[in-house]
Parts: structure tokens; C-alpha cells; sequence
């Protein structure tokens, strides 16, 4: 993977190359424990998208924004055609790139990434900056109605003045505002080979809307997982680690060992 200005985490070792999006409010960081899950198997490099992490804040959050962002990072130095793996708005952007440059994109692993966004979308504008501990954040996090602070405490950082969550909170609303629609066409313009990974308690990607994604583009491989919600990868990481390992050996040539 590349030495590239773009925030990234390379989690090292050995197998196939996989780079990792991460959705709103995460970070590269939000695929530690799978990456460790898939060691000596699969090599995960994360990136920060904008606005997130390490990353820079900027103006604009729209998809062709984090599309272009995703597909400099591949040309500034990754071995193209990448594998990408995109968990809830990272997979949306993982599946319009492929869909818009498919010279790019090797294959996909998708973990709750839906081809219709409807409300509700979380507003973080109100929250607390700082806390004087990691603990404090996590429990100003459950104030404001969470009961799990730990997707948002993956990307904690302790600032002079304490801890706070780096990511931008004015512009992941628009973010989220401008994700909210329909993507049908770039999903049905997707021509590698493709995993979609769907926790049936998820909120955001409905079972239904899961399995029309499925029916509407035949030879996509799927995954349900019961018992886990929108953050499959944290509910069942040995699971999700299985099928991430089995789509790549039998789709991927030269895939997973």
C-alpha cells in the first residue's frame, strides 16, 4: 500500500491486500479487531476519509468528493486493481467507484451498504468537545441517547484540553444528508466480483432491502448474520473474518491463503 499524505493504517502481516472504508463517524482504526481477526490471511490498510479521523475537514462531503478522494489514494500508489472492503457509507463509496472506474476495483466486500438511504440520520452538532477522560467521553456519548459509545471511542483522541472525537460534526451532517437517496445504479453498475455482508437486527440496512440488492444483481455472493446489527464486523468478527476469507479464495484469484 502507498505512502500517501492521505490518513491511513496499514495493520501489517501477511495474505491478500484489502483496503478498508470506513463509515460516518469511523475512522481507520474501526478495523483493528478485524484486521486482527484476518491475520496471516488478509493484509487491511484503512484509510481516514475526509472528515474523519486524522483526516482534513473540508467544504464538501458529497459522494463524487469521497469517490475522487478514495480513487487518488489508489492511483498515488496502490497495486491497482485493488480489493476494496466498505462497511455503511464506506461501502457506498466502494461500490460507486467500481461502478465508475472498474480499472480500479478488483473485487468488493460489503458490510451493510445499502443501495437506498432513508432517515434517520444522527446529529453530533450538540456534543460535548472534550471530556477529561476517555470514560467521560464515553459516557457523554450515552447521554446524548447511545447506548454503545464504542464505534465513536475507536477514534478518540486526547488533546491538550482532553478527549474528543476528531471528525467533523457540522459536515458529517451534510454528509449524511447528502447520502440520504437512491444509488440503484451504481450498485447495478458494479461488474467485479462482489460480497454483501447484512446483520439482520440492522436498522439501516433492512432484510428486505438487502435481499432486492441480491435478487436485482444476480451472482452477488451474501452473507446474513444473525443476532448482529449494522456493525457486523464487531457482533461477529470470527464470522465476518470466515467469509471474507472463503469469498476471497473462490472469487479472487490468487485470494487468501
Amino acid at each position: 500500500m502507498p505512502r500517501n499524505p492521505t490518513p491511513h493504517t496499514d495493520f501489517g502481516g501477511e495474505g491478500v491486500e484489502v483496503l478498508a472504508v470506513h463509515g460516518h463517524f469511523g475512522c481507520a482504526r474501526t478495523f483493528a479487531s478485524l484486521a486482527h481477526a484476518l491475520a496471516g490471511r488478509v493484509r487491511i490498510t484503512a484509510v481516514d476519509q475526509r472528515g474523519h479521523g486524522h483526516a482534513a475537514h473540508r467544504d464538501d462531503y458529497s459522494m463524487d468528493d469521497y469517490v475522487a478522494d478514495l480513487a487518488g489514494f489508489i492511483h498515488d500508489g496502490c497495486r491497482a486493481p485493488v480489493i476494496l472492503y466498505g462497511h455503511s457509507m464506506g461501502g457506498v463509496v466502494a461500490y460507486h467507484l467500481a461502478a465508475q472506474h472498474p480499472n480500479l476495483v478488483q473485487a468488493l466486500v460489503l458490510e451493510e451498504a445499502p443501495a437506498s438511504v432513508a432517515p434517520p440520520i444522527l446529529d453530533t452538532r450538540a456534543w460535548a468537545r472534550r471530556a477529561p477522560t476517555l470514560m467521560d467521553l464515553g459516557r457523554a456519548i450515552i447521554g446524548e441517547g447511545l447506548p454503545d459509545p464504542a464505534y465513536f471511542l475507536e477514534g478518540a483522541i486526547r488533546y491538550p484540553d482532553g478527549w474528543g472525537l476528531p471528525f467533523d460534526h457540522a459536515g458529517l451532517l451534510r454528509s449524511e444528508e447528502m447520502l440520504l437517496g437512491e444509488w440503484w445504479t451504481a450498485w447495478l453498475g458494479v461488474q467485479c466480483p462482489t460480497l454483501l455482508m447484512h446483520g439482520l437486527e440492522s436498522p439501516v440496512l433492512p432484510t428486505p432491502l438487502a435481499r432486492q440488492m441480491i435478487e436485482r444483481r444476480p451472482g452477488t455472493r451474501y452473507a446474513e448474520f444473525a443476532g448482529c446489527g449494522h456493525w457486523v464486523h464487531d457482533d461477529d468478527v470470527a464470522g465476518v473474518a470466515d467469509a471474507v476469507v472463503a469469498f476471497l479464495l473462490e472469487e479472487v484469484p490468487d485470494g487468501a491463503h
